[in-house]
């Protein structure tokens, strides 16, 4: 089952990501979850970033979407198309306006309106409206470089990046990822948040809430496959009885029939 979701999420026009903090005895390591609205994979990892993702194979042979947070490590693969998850921008906007940056009030307007005239659309917008929208962002990010400038060069020359503060780094991360912020108005498959990702590891923060931590990798590692095929079954409407009825029997689900 394992190698079969692998190669379907490879395949996937789109996929989601996601990775959370793990206990397993008294390290603290993380899970990184790849799925889509039809399949579910999990793998517990030492590392975060893209050794995790070099050691799960899926990224790498993937030639479709991906759907994140943000998380540089997702970038340093090359040639990959991503979506950036818009609930993550709408939170981190959020905080801007109550420190009083007024363009962020105007983008979170601007990305809820856009979205909701998508949906109106039918899950994408004519090459005119897309233009709308964008010359709105431009123009509000244009008054954001305003209102939260670059901070001053230090006096004394110093080695490493000047400190910005949260809202800059914001700010040029919209900015800079313009087409993968508002990918969800030109492709109808891209969704306006990275939802998917975060519903299909929360069984796995449940977990972790009511036990703790796992005792050993071979538990995590257990747990992240069965957890996976339960998941990908009820995605295909088999329950998670039926499903483990099956796998006891050696026989596989009708979803997974082209490797019977």
């Amino acid at each position: 089952y394992e190698e079969w979701v692998v190669e379907q999420l490879q395949n996937a026009k789109i996929t989601h990501h996601d990775e959370t903090g793990i206990t397993i005895g008294a390290e603290r390591v993380w899970l990184h979850s790849t799925s889509n609205g039809q399949y579910t994979h999990y793998y517990p990892h030492k590392n975060r970033g893209k050794k995790a993702m070099d050691d799960i194979g899926i990224i790498g042979n993937h030639e479709g979407i991906m759907i994140h947070g943000g998380w540089p490590a997702y970038y340093s693969y090359e040639g990959k198309v991503h979506a950036l998850c818009n609930a993550h921008h709408l939170r981190e906007l959020s905080g801007a306006e109550e420190e009083g940056q007024t363009w962020a009030g105007s983008m979170i307007t601007l990305l809820l309106s856009t979205n909701e005239d998508v949906n109106k659309a039918g899950g994408e917008l004519t090459a005119e409206g897309q233009e709308r929208a964008r010359k709105k962002y431009r123009r509000i990010l244009r008054a954001g470089e305003e209102e939260c400038p670059l901070p001053p060069p230090p006096k004394e020359k110093k080695r490493g990046r000047i400190p910005k503060t949260k809202v800059r780094n914001l700010l040029e991360r919209l900015r800079d990822n313009e087409d993968d912020v508002l990918r969800f108005m030109t492709d109808k498959d891209v969704p306006f948040t990275n939802n998917q990702a975060e519903r299909d590891i929360r069984m796995a923060k449940l977990q972790q809430k009511i036990s703790g931590c796992f005792r050993s990798w071979e538990g995590a590692y257990i747990f992240s496959r069965i957890r996976g095929y339960l998941s990908t079954s009820e995605k295909h409407n088999v329950t998670s009885a039926e499903a483990l009825n099956l796998l006891f029997n050696g026989e596989f689900p009708e979803f997974m029939t082209e490797i019977v």
